[in-house]
């Protein structure tokens, strides 16, 4: 299923808004592919950075989801949005909105360019290096 496919099955009032969203993150994190996969049980759009997945953004029953990995090992990013989206309702690494007052494009834009820089297999590689040598 395509991406434009999978944002027309959802419901009229979302599909502007996770279009606007999708468009965002190509445009910002040029390290991304994205694809239509599952992810905790629901179908959604994934992006994944080279060997490994960044985000995915899905529209379930009560809300739409932007699931942000770099976020979730990040205590400053984390702490940096939450603080910007009060209307917002943050989990460990995903951010839960209704509507667009809940999640302004504007600051998803910032999200993305600061989420961009973050290159998470580096992160990993460091972890399991300096977990070896323990």
């Amino acid at each position: 299923m395509t991406i434009e496919a999978f944002i027309a099955k959802q419901l009229p009032e979302r599909q502007g808004l996770l279009t606007k969203i999708n468009a965002i993150i190509i445009k910002e994190d040029t390290t991304i592919t994205a694809t239509i996969a599952p992810m905790m049980g629901k179908e959604m759009i994934i992006y994944n950075a080279p060997g490994t997945f960044k985000y995915g953004l899905s529209s379930v029953k009560q809300y739409m989801s932007l699931h942000v990995l770099p976020m979730y090992g990040s205590e400053k990013i984390y702490a940096k949005y939450k603080a910007l989206l009060p209307n917002a309702a943050f989990q460990k690494g995903c951010i839960n909105f209704k509507n667009e007052e809940e999640l302004p494009l504007k600051i998803i834009r910032q999200l993305m360019k600061d989420c961009a820089k973050i290159d998470l297999r580096a992160i990993r590689e460091e972890y399991l290096k300096a977990k070896k040598n323990k």
